[in-house]
């Protein structure tokens, strides 16, 4: 199938990319970044989903993957940006669109502005499934909670603040981006039966809410 993923050049989109062109797929990324690895079933395209070009595309699968955290700009990335090229490529009537949200998107748990642009995508998720559904295709979200990602390099690698953070984590560990990619993947691909659902992945954080930065 042809993926199109947003935010492919680090963290998180990096691992979803790699983990379909390992399952086969083709993709092509959109990021502000340069590529971070070349693939022969990889192409990619340096655009802002906020205000940038964006390529004409009709993706089997789109996977909103971009985003900010307490830039300035969260709204206007995360919400408004995620909005643009969805609506864009819904023209195409993709088979599955997933976004990535995040736990804060049901705490409130994190940055203001960041908190609301991800609680805005998931409502808005819920809206592309009821479309969608007109063609038979579904629109989920992932909302991770803590992620092992160079983001969070500030708190992962402050003895204090890691300790006060697994103090508030059921599981006391973090997921990787590949366990993310591989929720991705299994929500995209594999899943035929479910939409309009947020999927939250964050070792057990919510069951406590407290943000600790």
């Amino acid at each position: 199938m042809k993926i199109l993923i947003t935010g492919t050049s680090k963290g998180i989109g990096k691992a979803i990319a790699q983990k379909f062109l390992a399952s086969g797929h083709t993709v092509t990324g959109i990021d502000v970044l340069p590529p971070a690895f070349s693939h022969a079933n990889f192409s990619h395209v340096t655009a802002d989903i906020a205000c940038g070009d964006l390529p004409d595309f009709a993706p089997d699968v789109l996977i909103n993957n971009a985003g900010v955290q307490d830039s300035g700009n969260d709204i206007d990335v995360n919400l408004k940006g995620t909005i643009r090229v969805t609506e864009k490529y819904l023209t195409y009537m993709p088979k599955s669109v997933v976004f990535i949200a995040s736990a804060s998107a049901s705490t409130g748990a994190e940055f203001p502005a960041y908190a609301a642009s991800k609680g805005g995508m998931v409502s808005y998720m819920k809206n592309v499934a009821l479309r969608a559904a007109e063609w038979g295709g579904t629109a989920n979200s992932v909302s991770p909670g803590g992620v092992t990602t160079a983001l969070n390099d500030r708190v992962m690698n402050d003895e204090k603040l890691w300790a006060q953070i697994m103090d508030e984590t059921p599981l006391k560990k973090w997921a990787s981006p590949e366990e993310i990619a591989e929720w991705v993947y299994f929500i995209a691909v594999v899943n035929k039966s479910m939409t309009a659902q947020d999927i939250l992945i964050d070792n057990g954080e919510a069951a406590r809410a407290k943000f600790i930065w």
